[in-house]
């Protein structure tokens, strides 16, 4: 075994061990909150709940129940991942990541393994390994509540309503790896998550066909508002888990060196900073990004809850494949700038989580400047409000979508404006 084959077992296992070790701690912390039967009760009600947006489960199910519900869908996306004995890397880590985030608002063991065995017969039927499909499948779970809404609202019961939704999640896995390649080619990799716009593309026909059917999409707003110290406490501690990990793993002046050196790339996709610099720099970025994440909320007053830490983890994963501090803020910024001018409140639900999943365009700031990532997010919140109703809260990835709508946009643009330079011709030719 030769020193860089070496290196990528050490961070296997390195990244294997530190998600073990967080799913656990998210299950003891679980039971410290409510006791082990109310969390286990809690959990297994999660599974034959309504999942659309905004499903708070803390809301509806205690922070026990949710926390539970969080690792067991983390374990089911790592277990894939060894299954299909994939190396743990930034997409790995910020799939995981953005899974367990979502499980405290939407994603369930129950309406998520469907989608994935869709995903993994999609391969199959093209001659496919599930490895090369292992990002599509984790992140296509973006789209559990529609899973869920077939199975639950629909007025289904019993063993029926299991079957129907169970049928739908695979053929919506089954669809997804098609619709996913195209999109990338849409944004040209300027929208970090991908598979939102893939989602809500598909939500959006599913929502049409279900309306079709006389079904009317209720709003859901399940918020939970009261303060405590396990919400408060629960990200900033996992930032300094990921800060002590990328210290200690390769040494403070390396992992610092490293921090740095991300700073500089534009977060393009794919840009994995695990690979393209080292996992301690990327640990070192994630944990960062965890605690300016809490710090802003904390600032402004906002709910710490499901979808926020929910977002916040998500964030934290996408420090390994794309975002960092310096292509971050002006996005962010450009998301505050719209809330204020249009009189909205930062801590309303909408303009929060606007706020923290609005850096899936942080890759535009990085390649093109502040003014482009200042405009970007002024632009998401406008559309993201709008995007939710289009797809009935289906899609979890409802910024995703906007996102790459509005990246889309932008560089279309700036393609134009920008004709007589030769890499952006080379890139537009590709996509076309």
């Amino acid at each position: 075994m030769n020193e860089k084959e070496t290196a990528i077992v050490g961070q296997n296992t390195t990244l294997l061990f530190l998600l073990i070790f967080i799913m656990f701690s998210f299950v003891i912390t679980g039971i410290a909150a409510d006791g082990a039967t109310t969390a286990f009760s809690g959990f297994l009600d999660l599974q034959f709940q309504p999942a659309r947006l905004i499903s708070d489960f803390i809301s509806t199910s205690g922070i026990g129940a949710s926390l539970i519900n969080a690792a067991a869908v983390g374990a089911t996306g790592l277990i894939c991942i060894l299954l299909s004995k994939v190396q743990l890397s930034g997409s790995t880590f910020a799939a995981i990541f953005t899974m367990m985030g979502f499980a405290l608002f939407g994603k369930t063991p129950m309406n998520i393994i469907p989608i994935i065995i869709g995903v993994y017969l999609s391969g199959k039927l093209v001659g496919k390994s599930f490895s090369e499909y292992i990002i599509i499948a984790l992140f296509g779970t973006a789209l559990g509540p529609l899973v869920s809404l077939v199975a639950y609202e629909l007025g289904l019961s019993g063993l029926s309503a299991i079957a129907v939704g169970t049928t739908a999640g695979i053929a919506t896995g089954f669809l997804l790896p098609a619709i996913a390649v195209s999109m990338l080619h849409f944004h040209q990799g300027y929208n970090l998550y991908n598979l939102g716009l893939s989602c809500g593309f598909f939500a959006l026909f599913a929502a049409a066909l279900i309306r079709a059917g006389g079904h009317i999409f209720e709003g859901l707003l399940l918020w939970h508002t009261e303060e405590s110290a396990i919400l408060t406490l629960l990200v900033p501690v996992l930032s300094l888990i990921l800060i002590l990990t990328g210290l200690l793993s390769g040494g403070a002046v390396r992992s610092l060196k490293d921090l740095m050196a991300i700073q500089k790339h534009s977060g393009r996709l794919p840009s994995d900073f695990m690979d393209m610099e080292s996992m301690e720099g990327a640990l070192l970025n994630a944990g960062l990004i965890g605690l300016a994440g809490s710090l802003y909320i904390l600032l402004i007053g906002g709910d710490l809850n499901g979808p926020t830490i929910g977002g916040l983890l998500t964030i934290m994963g996408f420090g390994a494949f794309g975002t960092h501090l310096r292509n971050s803020w002006p996005v962010v910024l450009g998301v505050i700038a719209a809330t204020l001018l249009f009189g909205k409140s930062l801590t309303a639900p909408g303009a929060i989580l606007a706020a923290i999943f609005c850096t899936t365009l942080a890759p535009l700031a990085g390649a093109f400047g502040i003014l482009t990532g200042l405009i970007a997010g002024f632009i998401h919140l406008i559309l993201v409000h709008q995007t939710g109703v289009w797809q009935g809260g289906m899609n979890l990835y409802n910024n995703g979508f906007a996102g790459g709508l509005t990246a889309a946009f932008i560089v279309s643009v700036i393609a134009w404006y920008r004709s007589k330079d030769s890499d952006f011709k080379q890139g537009t030719n590709r996509s076309s």
